[in-house]
C-alpha cells in the first residue's frame, strides 16, 4: 500500500476491504481527506448533505463506524468524551498530536511499542496485540496566539 493516499485510491481501498463502492462512502472519505482537522459526525453530516443531498445522520454514523473499524479513518477521542473523525493519508505506523484549540492533527513518528511490549511481558506476563496513542495539547500557533508559547 502507498504511504500517502489520495481520493483516487478510495475505490480500490473499499474494494480490498470487501466494501461496496457507494457515493456516500466516497463523499464521506473525500470530505475527511480535504479537511486539515478532525470533524464531529454532525459536521460531516452537514457537509455530506451539501455534497450529495439527502442523507440521514444514522447513515453517517454507520459509515464512520465501518470505516474506522477497518482503519481507513481514525477516531479522535476529545477530552470532552466526544468522538471525532479524521482521515490521515499517511498509512505508515505513527500516532497523532491533537490540538484542542484549532483541531489541527499532526503526525508523531515516534512510537515506543517495542519498549511497551517488553514492559507488558515483564511486569504483567502479557502480550500487546494493539495500541493507540493520542497526544492532546495545544499547537505552537495556538500557544503563540494566547501568548503562552515558548519562543525558543
Amino acid at each position: 500500500m502507498k504511504e500517502k493516499i489520495t481520493n483516487s485510491d478510495f475505490p480500490q481501498i473499499l474494494r480490498s476491504l470487501n466494501l461496496k463502492i457507494t457515493p456516500k462512502r466516497l463523499a464521506l472519505l473525500d470530505i475527511l481527506l480535504n479537511e486539515s482537522s478532525y470533524l464531529s459526525p454532525e459536521e460531516i453530516w452537514s457537509k455530506m448533505k451539501k455534497h450529495i443531498g439527502r442523507i440521514g445522520l444514522p447513515t453517517v454514523y454507520r459509515i464512520l463506524e465501518e470505516l474506522s473499524e477497518r482503519d481507513i479513518i481514525s477516531k479522535v477521542v476529545h477530552p470532552n468524551r466526544q468522538l471525532y473523525y479524521y482521515f490521515c493519508p499517511n498509512r505508515a505506523h505513527h500516532h497523532h498530536f491533537i490540538c484542542l484549540s484549532c483541531r489541527s492533527v499532526e503526525d508523531i513518528k515516534f512510537c515506543a511499542l517495542v519498549e511497551l511490549q517488553k514492559e507488558v511481558k515483564r511486569k504483567l506476563n502479557g502480550k500487546v496485540v494493539s495500541h493507540i496513542l493520542q497526544v492532546n495539547g495545544y499547537c505552537r500557533n495556538c500557544l503563540n496566539k494566547k501568548g503562552d508559547g515558548n519562543e525558543s
